[in-house]
């Protein structure tokens, strides 16, 4: 099976998303093209990540001419806001995340691997190996959203407003959420096409109007509300081990780091330390790819 390897990024994560990449061209098996989604701003400095596997897309190849970016005013201009006429002003991470939805159009590939920019492989894998004959591994977490988890409550009832016309069951929900997945192209695109049925319009405008938007658990609530889970069987073997707190004890940032990379289990193949740690780039890389 090909698969299309996708990467949602911006320019504050460049050198972030290089080191995915420098990863994943040391260790990711099987037949696989990279692409990354940038805002157009920033395709001329990603452009030097590309290569005969790793192609940079313009997100205005992916969403509706109506959805654009400006600079946030309320930030002196260092942030970006995208404004419509058909949903509220969203944020990178709002907008990353239809990139992703919408990059199935382009796609030939038979899945989708999804992979954040703090991503890093650290094992040999090969993402035909999330095939079980002819379905795919699903991610999820079954019940693990509860309602002392208002965002991601909020993402459940929006995903199921936007999918289907069953009624809202309330939490717990399951969790479909993690920063290395997979989804089946045919599946996308099959949603995305569900979608503006229901809807009356299009897939983006439909998603973005409520706000609320977890592109994996959109995914994941389709498969299992709507396709009963056809073309897939359900995995909780999370592929990405992530920090989001660093620093324990008496620990530098470096026995901190691996340390935590000891702590991966045996199914896992990456691992993702949140930027907001601010624990220095190359630390991580001489850890994590020492031969770089």
């Amino acid at each position: 099976m090909r698969t299309a390897v996708i990467t949602a990024s911006y320019l504050q994560d460049f050198e972030r998303c290089r080191l995915l990449c420098d990863s994943l061209d040391q260790r990711l098996l099987g037949d696989w093209t990279h692409y990354i989604l940038v805002e157009s701003r920033d395709v001329r400095q990603f452009a030097s990540l590309a290569g005969s596997r790793r192609h940079i897309i313009n997100e205005r190849d992916i969403l509706p001419p109506w959805l654009r970016s400006f600079p946030d005013p309320f930030s002196m201009g260092r942030r970006r806001v995208w404004l419509s006429p058909f949903a509220p002003p969203l944020r990178g991470w709002h907008v990353q995340q239809l990139r992703r939805l919408g990059i199935g159009r382009m796609l030939s590939e038979e899945a989708l691997f999804s992979a954040d920019s703090d991503v890093v492989l650290m094992r040999e894998f090969d993402p035909a190996a999330l095939w079980r004959n002819n379905d795919l591994s699903l991610y999820r977490r079954d019940s693990a959203t509860t309602a002392d988890m208002p965002d991601h409550v909020r993402w459940a009832e929006a995903a199921n407003r936007a999918l289907t016309d069953l009624p809202d069951t309330g939490p717990p929900y399951h969790d479909y959420i993690n920063t290395l997945i997979g989804w089946r192209t045919d599946t996308l695109n099959a949603m995305l096409d569900h979608i503006e049925q229901k809807n009356g319009c299009g897939w983006a405008r439909a998603v973005a109007r409520r706000r609320a938007i977890s592109e994996c658990t959109l995914y994941g609530t389709y498969v299992d509300r709507v396709l009963a889970g056809a073309g897939h069987y359900h995995s909780d073997e999370a592929l990405c081990l992530v920090m989001w707190t660093g620093k324990a004890g008496d620990r530098t940032p470096q026995q901190d780091l691996a340390a935590f990379i000891r702590g991966m289990k045996a199914h896992q193949v990456g691992i993702g330390i949140q930027s907001f740690i601010g624990y220095n780039l190359a630390d991580i890389r001489k850890l994590v790819l020492p031969q770089s």
